[in-house]
């Protein structure tokens, strides 16, 4: 009884402490906030007051200054509101001006256009609450994550693995990720290829969403069982485009033993070393988020001292022009003659020389040292 009431005192300071850490961060956010208005409002005052006493000396345009900055730094319930007042105010002011010539009333007509324009971006900007600079930076940080995600974890010194990504607009948030799980830092190493349905940035938040999900499946679960928990989590989604297709390769890092499950993806290719030949594994399994209760069927081989396995989405083989079949021979092709002496940034060589520059792109490669 005791010992339980000395330590009593000591436990309620913490969330006491931490409650008033975050008020403090609140009020010098919400203080930050409230300068910038004041600062904007008073240039934009400023701006308004000297185009009414010195029209002679100040262009109409000034006034789009502060408009810009605002559109930059305001968030959406303070942005309409300062548009409308600052209008408002040129609309005051401009009667006053020297002479109403046409080049004077296309002025006007300018800075009316770019207030329009700066409001109808801030109506859509309120579905996600934040303002210009803050919304790039949560952009920024949805792409570091989706970019962390696809990392592929540090393996043996006698096995490589390079990861390669390209997206058909050429931004970071593309339709293909990757996603890969070595539990423990053990002997086993799974890594998953997804194509989700578009491409580009229409694509790239369902690619963010379903990194996050799928990376947390393939570390939990046997390596048989990702797949059908995969499917049966987009299928939840019940989203209008909600497919994707994957291929999963789990490889023991001890004994070179590979198994390969594919979802409507195009066929791992495996090099065998000893024969130089490169083969296919034709694995079976729908589309993501199509087929309840599907089932997902797998092949098994052993990589051995020199092999390469393969992994690659459809705009590495497939083209409007091209059958996928005749896309898997070139990059086959492509894989011998560029894989033939070196073997560091494969990845990247493939991806930059073979498949569609209006799809995304993406490869993995696999290589027992």
């Amino acid at each position: 009884m005791t010992a339980e009431r000395a330590q009593a005192p000591t436990a309620a300071p913490t969330p006491t402490l931490s409650r008033r850490i975050r008020a403090a961060v609140t009020r010098f956010r919400r203080s930050g906030d409230t300068r910038i208005l004041t600062g904007l409002a008073a240039a934009a005052l400023v701006t308004v007051a000297v185009l009414g006493v010195w029209p002679d000396y100040v262009p109409i345009t000034a006034v789009a200054l502060p408009l810009l900055l605002a559109h930059l730094a305001l968030g959406p319930k303070e942005l309409p509101w300062f548009v409308v007042a600052t209008m408002l105010g040129l609309a005051l002011v401009a009667p006053r001006q020297p002479q109403l010539s046409v080049r004077t009333m296309l002025e006007i007509i300018t800075v009316f256009v770019l207030g329009f324009i700066i409001l109808l971006a801030s109506f859509r900007r309120s579905r996600l609450g934040v303002a210009g600079v803050r919304g790039e930076s949560m952009l920024v940080d949805l792409r570091d994550r989706i970019n962390r995600h696809g990392g592929l974890p540090e393996l043996p010194h006698d096995w490589q693995a390079e990861s390669a990504l390209r997206s058909a607009s050429g931004s970071p948030f593309a339709g293909d990720f990757v996603v890969a799980s070595r539990p423990h830092h053990g002997d086993r190493f799974d890594v998953v290829l997804v194509d989700v349905s578009g491409k580009g940035d229409e694509a790239g938040t369902r690619s963010l969403l379903l990194s996050g999900a799928f990376g947390g499946l393939l570390g939990a679960l046997r390596p048989e069982d990702f797949l059908p928990a995969a499917n049966e989590f987009l299928i939840q989604q019940e989203w209008e485009e909600g497919f994707a297709t994957a291929v999963h390769l789990s490889l023991n890092l001890k004994t070179g033993e590979a198994r390969v499950w594919t979802a409507g993806h195009p066929p791992a290719v495996q090099l065998a070393a000893g024969t130089g030949r490169w083969s296919v594994h034709d694995t079976e399994g729908p589309i993501l988020g199509v087929i309840p209760n599907a089932e997902f069927t797998g092949t098994r081989s052993i990589m051995r001292s020199g092999d390469v396995i393969l992994l690659y989405t459809d705009g590495m083989v497939e083209t409007p022009t091209r059958d996928i079949s005749l896309g898997i021979d070139r990059l086959v092709g492509q894989a011998e003659r560029d894989l033939r002496t070196n073997f560091e940034r494969g990845a990247d060589r493939l991806v930059d020389s073979v498949g569609s520059r209006y799809d995304d792109r993406a490869l993995i490669l696999i290589h027992r040292r």
